[in-house]
C-alpha cells in the first residue's frame, strides 16, 4: 500500500463520510458537469486539478485496483466493490449513480472494518 494503515483508514473514513453526508452533489465552479466518484473527492491526489499531476499509483486505493485496469484514466473506478464484481465504472456506465454510491459506501464500510481489524492484530499492509 502507498501509505501506512492508519492513514489509509482515515482516508477511507473521510470518503465514507462524504457519501454518508449526501455524496458529491455538483461543483460550485462547474454545476453543469456531473461529479465523478473518488476523482472529485478531497481524498483524490488530483482533486481540483484539470489534468493529473500525481500518478494514481501513489494513491492509497491503488492496492485494490486490478492489475489489468491500472492503465485506465481513473483506475479506482475499476475496483471490484462486491462479490458480483460491480465497479464504479460499470454502474455509472448503466446510469445507476444511486446504486454506485450505495455500493461504494458498502465497500468502504467493509474495507474500513477489515483494515481496523488488521490494525488491532498488529498486522501491516501487505501481510496476510
Amino acid at each position: 500500500m502507498a501509505s501506512n494503515l492508519k492513514e489509509i483508514i482515515e482516508q477511507l473514513k473521510l470518503e465514507r463520510d462524504i457519501l454518508r453526508d449526501g455524496g458529491y452533489g455538483r461543483s460550485v465552479r462547474t454545476p453543469w458537469q456531473p461529479t465523478e466518484l473518488f476523482r472529485d473527492s478531497v481524498t483524490c491526489l488530483n482533486f481540483g486539478e484539470t489534468v493529473k499531476k500525481h500518478p494514481c499509483n501513489e494513491c492509497s486505493l491503488w492496492e485494490w485496483v486490478p492489475e489489468d485496469r491500472q492503465n485506465e484514466d481513473i483506475p479506482c473506478h475499476f475496483i471490484p466493490l462486491n462479490d458480483d464484481g460491480d465497479t464504479i465504472a460499470g454502474l455509472e456506465e448503466i446510469g445507476d449513480r444511486d446504486r454506485a454510491e450505495q455500493t461504494l459506501l458498502d465497500w468502504l464500510e467493509r474495507t474500513i472494518a477489515h483494515l481496523e481489524e488488521m490494525a488491532r492484530r498488529g498486522e501491516r499492509p501487505g501481510e496476510a
